[in-house]
């Protein structure tokens, strides 16, 4: 049965608003994130709390079978207030349900490339929400997943996770340098496809192979040269106004979706 929590200074209250660090987080292994609709795609794709918190009064059918759940793997399910949820969250409108998780593996010998045809690489990605949106729309095209490249934004910082919107949990992550990244690719079949401004070839005009594996640069800086110099296709999209540039999400997205849509029309 859950327990109840309404004191500040618990010490579990204390460790887990503690996550909100990235020290923290590394030191124990454990993330949070908010929601019972992140929570559930959580559990639907295998992944459940070590600990759930929850406000008190709430009552849904997916909470109970999330603090089954929870408390089948002999996790704690924590009844609490509002107060302690804002505490935990940092957020003004917290959500009634947050749970504490296990981080994932992400090395990169962990990723099957034969387990998707589309692939999408991240070089030096700072934003979280960019990184969100990459992870939704990797889900939303089917995508096997994410390989974060040098130093990246941290996928399980409350605000990645937030911005992910479960696709987190949904999406193989894996995070690696350059240096590991290129011997690994080689190692097996992939296309690797950068954009660039500097590229001559329109991103509509090659045959995209399978696996793919789409490589977009930092926000600011884009793909380092010698980064470039590796790509098997190097692509540009027009850009009719006066922006030299799509955000890199927004861009990932479009390359995605060009893919998987030059697929479709040959199947």
């Amino acid at each position: 049965m859950p327990r109840a929590i309404t004191a500040f200074s618990n010490p579990l209250v204390k460790d887990t608003r503690a996550l909100r660090d990235k020290k923290h987080r590394r030191e124990t292994g454990l993330f949070m994130a908010e929601g019972l609709r992140i929570l559930t795609e959580a559990r639907e794709a295998g992944h459940i709390p070590v600990t759930l918190f929850f406000g008190a009064g709430t009552r849904h059918p997916l909470l109970d079978a999330l603090i089954a759940d929870t408390e089948a793997a002999h996790g704690e399910a924590i009844e609490t207030n509002a107060d302690i949820l804002h505490k935990l969250s940092g957020k003004d409108n917290p959500q009634t349900v947050l749970g504490v998780y296990r981080a994932f593996d992400l090395s990169l010998a962990r990723i099957d490339r034969a387990a998707a045809p589309l692939w999408i690489v991240a070089q030096a990605l700072r934003d979280p929400g960019n990184l969100g949106t990459i992870l939704r729309t990797g889900d939303a095209v089917g995508a096997g997943g994410l390989i974060l490249i040098d130093d990246c934004v941290d996928p399980f910082s409350v605000e990645a996770v937030r911005a992910t919107m479960g696709a987190l949990f949904t999406q193989r992550i894996a995070h690696a340098s350059w240096q590991e990244f290129v011997p690994w690719l080689r190692a097996g079949p992939g296309e690797l496809i950068g954009t660039s401004l500097k590229a001559e070839l329109d991103y509509q005009e090659p045959r995209y192979a399978t696996p793919a594996f789409i490589l977009v640069g930092n926000e600011a800086q884009g793909l380092p040269e010698d980064y470039e110099a590796e790509c098997d296709l190097l692509v540009k999209m027009p850009m009719a106004g006066k922006a030299d540039s799509l955000n890199a999400a927004i861009a990932t997205a479009v390359m995605a979706y060009e893919v998987i849509n030059q697929w479709r029309r040959k199947a």
